[in-house]
């Protein structure tokens, strides 16, 4: 007698257990090969995937605390910002950084990267940090080339209404473009922006800006392409963030970059807030921006994934 073996379980989608998009939509999710979110776009790679929020019937518990408290997730270190503790008879935590410590997780610094078109004292390396003058405008890359990876880093204006950027995916060929001062035109910028940015644009417009914000747009640059999540700029051509988290000049912000087979995400202080998919190309270099103004990087730290 043959044996039949019932698979269908391993088939179906996982649509009925209440798994959610960020963006508040439901998703079915397949165990092997994931899911899109019919409304944002996003694509769900598992069940394990952080841009998944579902409500469990008992979910983790936390308690007020004064220190910092480190959780091991699956091989990656999650902080809980002071004052939370878990516990099991409070409100859960909303917001946990990935600190970029773990299996996999190398840290960047001065002999990861290259001279592209600033001068010799535009970017310097005290104390495991990356410093910018912002003069003259320009970038410094990568020492190699990435695909997928995700990417931790912390960031610091020293300037009111400061300008900088992270690039991501850069071709070479825009690198090579660069004859004198000016930015790469090729890659995703996830932007770096001070808050005095947008309030000098309302005081000097009497309005808000419908085409940038200072908590982090993602968009395409030049010769690169990608299909950003909403909400988005006034043109289409950013992603616009779902919440205003980026603390102002002199306080120090934490991105966290997810950058996976064309599908790029942004977490700024623990919560994702833009992104977008489909982006070509989806491999180059990693770029930091000096457009005028001075800043701080520090922990850049980065896992290549498969």
């Amino acid at each position: 007698m043959t044996e039949t073996i019932d698979r269908s379980r391993d088939e179906r989608s996982f649509a009925n257990l209440g798994y959610r998009c960020v963006c508040g939509d439901a998703v079915d999710i397949h165990p092997r090969e994931g899911g899109t979110c019919p409304s944002c776009g996003r694509h769900v790679r598992n069940l394990l995937d952080p841009v998944l929020r579902r409500n469990y019937p008992e979910p983790m518990k936390i308690k007020p605390s004064s220190q910092f408290v480190a959780v091991l997730f699956f091989g990656t270190v999650l902080t809980l910002a002071p004052g939370f503790a878990l516990r099991s008879d409070e409100p859960a935590a909303k917001r946990a950084f990935i600190d970029g410590v773990g299996p996999g997780w190398v840290a960047l610094g001065e002999k990861d990267f290259v001279k592209v078109n600033c001068d010799d004292d535009t970017w310097t390396f005290p104390d495991g940090e990356i410093h910018c003058t912002g003069q003259p405008i320009g970038v410094t890359r990568s020492a190699k080339e990435y695909t997928n990876f995700e990417l931790v880093v912390e960031w610091m204006h020293l300037k009111h209404a400061g300008n900088s950027g992270l690039f991501i995916w850069t071709m070479p060929k825009a690198i090579e473009a660069l004859e004198g001062p000016g930015l790469p035109r090729g890659g995703i910028e996830v932007q770096v922006l001070d808050l005095g940015y947008a309030e000098d644009f309302r005081k000097k417009n009497g309005k808000e800006s419908d085409w940038f914000t200072s908590h982090g747009d993602i968009f395409p640059v030049g010769e690169s392409k990608l299909k950003p999540f909403p909400p988005l700029s006034a043109n289409g051509s950013r992603s616009f963030p779902s919440k205003n988290l980026s603390k102002g000049v002199g306080e120090w912000n934490h991105y966290y970059v997810r950058a996976i087979n064309g599908e790029v995400r942004l977490w700024v202080n623990g919560e994702e807030v833009s992104g977008g998919s489909n982006a070509v190309p989806a491999t180059g270099y990693i770029c930091l921006e000096s457009e005028g103004s001075p800043i701080k990087f520090k922990n850049l730290r980065i896992r290549e994934l498969p």
